[in-house]
């Protein structure tokens, strides 16, 4: 049993990150599903294809929804997944440093998974050319 990843974003940003993370490690250690919005999208149509999306992203230890955007539309949808059943824990601002970080701790347990999204968010370089 292990936690799953359901990617809930804007067209191509999910496809895009779960791509680079595949080339960047090869076999991911954990299943990822992606389940994309247009930005017209009606949330209530999509609801039923998203839960869908989420119970095939469930290892049995329950799932990680990661968001590309805070208050937008696929944010707003994982929201609302949150409260049928299965056990979810949300992160948004999903980049690939993020989902790069996650993939490398397949072992966690879904509740310690959020700190380490964020942790993998905010671990940026500032590069000082001056």
């Amino acid at each position: 049993m292990a936690v799953g990843l359901l990617l809930v974003t804007h067209l191509g940003i999910g496809t895009a990150l779960k791509s680079v993370a595949g080339r960047l490690l090869g076999p991911l250690p954990l299943a990822v599903e992606v389940f994309e919005m247009s930005y017209d999208a009606d949330p209530d149509a999509m609801l039923p294809a998203a839960s869908a999306a989420l119970r095939r992203a469930d290892g049995g230890d329950g799932v990680l929804l990661l968001t590309d955007l805070y208050g937008a539309t696929p944010a707003n949808l994982a929201a609302r997944l949150a409260h049928l059943g299965t056990p979810v824990r949300r992160v948004s601002a999903l980049s690939l440093p993020m989902l790069l970080r996650v993939l490398n701790y397949p072992e966690l347990p879904l509740d310690e998974l959020p700190a380490v999204a964020a942790a993998g968010a905010r671990n940026g370089v500032v590069h000082d050319d001056a």
